[in-house]
């Protein structure tokens, strides 16, 4: 099996990374709101493939200095293949180098794996938003302060 590649896109892949989101969430962003979360200053998508075949991304952005996971999306057929953790890894190296000193996301309370990935990689239960996601579920606010690379 070929290595995974990872590697930063633009809004040029809008229609790949919606279709990825689309493999791995309920609540689907589409190409122009990919798009359009591109555009914003600070933001960056990276993208994970193998054989030029698309696996996951995470989308991001840096304001002064904190960084935000925005999403990140793994194709479920790629899953526990360290598809996420190395995009998680590159995201934080990413916004290191764009001066970010803390990060934060938001998870469902119910995505176990998502928060075992976080929670692994360092990341810390900051709060929690009640009702957060549209099928009702809370969403916890996950801190990693100060960043490692």
């Amino acid at each position: 099996m070929s290595t995974v590649g990872i590697v930063r896109t633009d809004a040029a892949s809008a229609q790949v990374l919606a279709a990825l989101h689309a493999r791995a969430f309920d609540e689907v962003w589409d190409a122009p709101t990919l798009r359009q979360l591109m555009a914003m200053p600070g933001a960056f998508a990276l993208l994970a493939s193998r054989d030029d075949v698309p696996l996951g991304f995470i989308l991001m952005r840096v304001s002064a200095d904190e960084a935000e996971v925005l999403t990140l999306a793994v194709d479920p057929d790629c899953r526990r293949q360290g598809v996420a953790s190395g995009l998680l890894a590159a995201g934080i190296e990413t916004a290191l180098e764009n001066g970010a000193a803390r990060a934060f996301l938001e998870v469902s309370v119910t995505n176990q794996a998502a928060i075992a990935l976080y929670t692994g990689a360092g990341w810390r239960e900051a709060g929690r938003r009640p009702r957060y996601y549209a099928d009702g579920s809370d969403a916890l606010l996950l801190s990693l302060n100060p960043l490692s690379g």
